[in-house]
């Protein structure tokens, strides 16, 4: 078929690869890919925030929520650059986003004219945030280019691609056949003798532990884990972003609190699609101690390499590759069922140690639904969330991964609720994070997307607060001034309701499930205590409390 401009062929490009919704703001190099969406509205739905870092987190919470690909485009340059918190986040979150920006005049590429929105190196700025980019190289190799990139996403470890598009390719007139692009090659199988020997292993423990990361959070690798946790009767111990492989109502299934208790007593760890890497430390989650032996399965090389120290490293598709290992497991139960819901009311009695936040997080579970989208932040109650807040479906909570992008959750809750098929999406964050971004009002108001926005109100920077009080005796550049958030609310004609008790909360969230549009909640809170020496499989240094009750395993494994 013909295809009039370099626009035209990026936009048929994006149809026929199954986009139907796109984040973008346009701008001067992208009017002639703008000019062709127009033409094509009926095939692909535009989704138009207020700022261009929320393009990509949009993009972002759009794939967590979904499983599809999120896709957004801005125009180079500052455009590009303001997208990189969203990137960085989708990078570190293991999100398909694919991020299309123009480049200036291709004659003008590193040239240093001074030209429009041009920055000395964009390329390299693209190429750091995510796992494949490409600049095309004429307009007639558009189509091509972007096959490429479509590859690049359904292949391998999840994570963004970038394609740079110089604006006058997108003008230029071009001729093109309609031709769909090829599937990309499966993951190769794991040698057999490697599978065996992992298996070997597991099968000589006393006592194995599952950990389960973000490279199981979908629906084949949720699967296989379930079916590898039930064959041998083990506990899995989830990473914040495999919360949800495994229902939270499975007996099996542990937080990383819960975790600490399975793993004091573990001899063989199997690591499954995860970084296992330490928050803050280049060093394992876990110790390689005398007597702990690790496999390690995941589908990119890098994760099975030092600091971790794998016994069997096996690269490959955990979708593929657990129930082929679960098929040479021999059958028994490694955690009798009444230990293993022990182990989760030790965990769970120090979680309810922590008021108010626990008392909050449970009024939220109380009021919605299995399936309601939760996205957490870096705030007060979102940090004991990440353990306390019960996850039941998989694409049901989304955290910030390893990037803890303050002010992230708000702009990526919009894209999940775009993604989410209709259902709720229950957004937390403090004053603080909503900050970065509470001019994004505007978008779920046009939208009318359904999105229950909480504010938890301490006036402050509350956890930079807390550390520096814990670590310096005093406090600076903490104190934050708010605009009033009921008057906010009402200038962008959203609802608006004010709390300061979790029954008050949970009635509201419950009340919002059926709600159309996005409703806007504050709640007032004060100084509240630690929850950082429950977090993580290890607390983070310097995180001290309450001396944990005994290991309920004690005595008993």
């Amino acid at each position: 078929m013909t295809i009039n401009t370099g626009g035209h062929a990026l936009v048929e490009n994006l149809i026929q690869h199954g986009i139907k919704d796109l984040f973008l703001i346009p701008g001067i190099q992208l009017d002639w890919a703008v000019d062709a969406l127009r033409q094509r509205s009926s095939e692909i739905n535009l989704f138009v925030p207020r700022h261009e870092q929320t393009t990509t987190y949009m993009a972002d919470g759009y794939f967590r929520a979904s499983g599809q690909i999120g896709a957004a485009m801005v125009v180079p340059g500052p455009g590009a650059l303001n997208t990189g918190a969203g990137l960085a986040t989708a990078y570190a979150s293991n999100s398909k986003v694919l991020f299309v920006t123009p480049q200036i005049h291709s004659k003008g590429v590193g040239k240093g004219y001074g030209l429009l929105h041009e920055i000395k190196d964009q390329t390299g700025f693209v190429a750091g945030l995510t796992k494949w980019n490409a600049m095309v190289e004429s307009a007639d190799r558009i189509a091509s280019t972007m096959d490429a990139a479509f590859a690049q996403l359904n292949v391998g470890r999840p994570r963004p691609v970038g394609v740079e598009v110089p604006h006058d390719y997108l003008q230029a007139s071009v001729e093109q056949d309609n031709e769909r692009s090829p599937e990309p090659a499966p993951v190769p199988l794991v040698d057999e003798k490697l599978i065996q020997a992992a298996a070997a292993l597991i099968n000589s423990a006393r006592f194995p532990v599952i950990y389960a990361g973000g490279g199981v959070n979908n629906s084949a690798g949720a699967a296989g884990l379930r079916l590898l946790a039930e064959k041998i009767g083990a506990a899995v111990v989830a990473s914040d972003n495999g919360r949800g492989a495994l229902t939270d109502r499975h007996p099996l299934s542990m937080n990383s609190l819960a975790g600490r208790a399975v793993f004091q007593h573990a001899d063989v760890i199997v690591v499954v699609g995860s970084r296992f890497i330490d928050a803050m430390t280049p060093t394992a989650s876990w110790p390689h101690a005398p007597g702990v032996r690790f496999v390690y399965l995941n589908i990119d090389p890098a994760d099975v390499t030092p600091p971790r120290m794998p016994d069997v490293a096996l690269v490959g598709d955990a979708a593929q590759e657990l129930p082929r290992l679960a098929e040479l497991l021999d059958k028994r139960t490694v955690l009798k069922e009444s230990d293993a819901l022990a182990v989760k009311r030790w965990a769970q009695a120090q979680i309810d140690s922590i008021s108010p936040q626990a008392d909050y997080v449970n009024a939220l579970r109380k009021a919605m639904p299995d399936d309601a989208i939760f996205v957490n932040e870096l705030t007060q109650i979102g940090y004991l969330a990440r353990i306390a807040f019960p996850v039941y479906e998989p694409h049901t909570y989304i955290g910030p991964g390893y990037q803890g992008t303050l002010g992230y959750g708000f702009p990526v809750a919009l894209g999940a609720a775009v993604g989410g098929g209709g259902r709720r999406v229950v957004s937390v964050t403090g004053d603080g994070g909503f900050g970065w971004n509470l001019q994004e009002l505007a978008t779920a108001k046009r939208y009318e997307l359904p999105v229950t926005l909480i504010v938890f109100n301490d006036g402050h920077y509350g956890n930079v607060r807390a550390i520096q009080r814990r670590e310096f005796g005093a406090e600076v550049a903490v104190e934050l001034s708010n605009p009033d958030f009921r008057l906010l609310a009402q200038a962008f004609s959203v609802p608006f309701e004010q709390v300061e008790t979790p029954d008050a909360l949970g009635a509201l969230v419950k009340q919002s499930i059926n709600t159309r549009g996005p409703v806007m909640i504050e709640v007032k809170i004060d100084v509240v205590p630690s929850p950082w020496h429950l977090l993580r499989l290890q607390p983070m240094k310097g995180m001290t409390g309450p001396a944990a009750p005994a290991n309920p395993l004690n005595g008993v494994i």
